[in-house]
C-alpha cells in the first residue's frame, strides 16, 4: 500500500506519459490483463484510457485491473486511469520513504 505522499509524487510523474492501453467494448480479458502486467513490470507507472464504448467506470476498470494483477491504482480522473506496481527485477521509481 502506497502513501497520499507516494501517491501524489507518482501523480506527478505519470502527467508526462501517455496512454498506452485502451479498455473498450470487450472490457477486461486475461490477454489485456497479461499485457498490462508485462507492460508494468517494465515501466512500472503506466496510463490506460476507458473508451466512451466500453461498458465499465474509469473507477470500476482500475479496481478490477489492480484486483487482478496486484497493482496499486494511482489515480482514476476522467477517461484515464494511473497504475503503478514496483518492478521486481528492475526497478526504476524510486518512492518518497514514510517517514515525515
Amino acid at each position: 500500500m502506497i502513501t497520499s505522499k507516494q501517491r501524489s509524487y507518482l501523480r506527478g510523474l505519470a502527467n508526462s506519459i501517455t496512454p498506452i492501453f485502451q479498455i473498450g467494448k470487450n472490457g477486461i480479458e486475461e490477454a489485456f490483463l497479461k499485457q498490462v502486467a508485462e507492460a508494468l513490470e517494465k515501466r512500472e507507472l503506466i496510463k490506460i484510457t476507458v473508451l466512451e464504448n466500453s461498458e465499465l467506470e474509469t473507477r470500476e476498470a482500475s479496481d478490477i485491473i489492480c484486483q487482478q494483477i496486484g497493482c496499486e491504482g494511482v489515480q482514476s480522473i476522467g477517461n484515464k486511469i494511473v497504475l503503478y506496481k514496483q518492478s521486481k527485477k528492475n526497478p526504476k521509481i524510486e518512492l518518497p520513504s514514510n517517514s515525515k
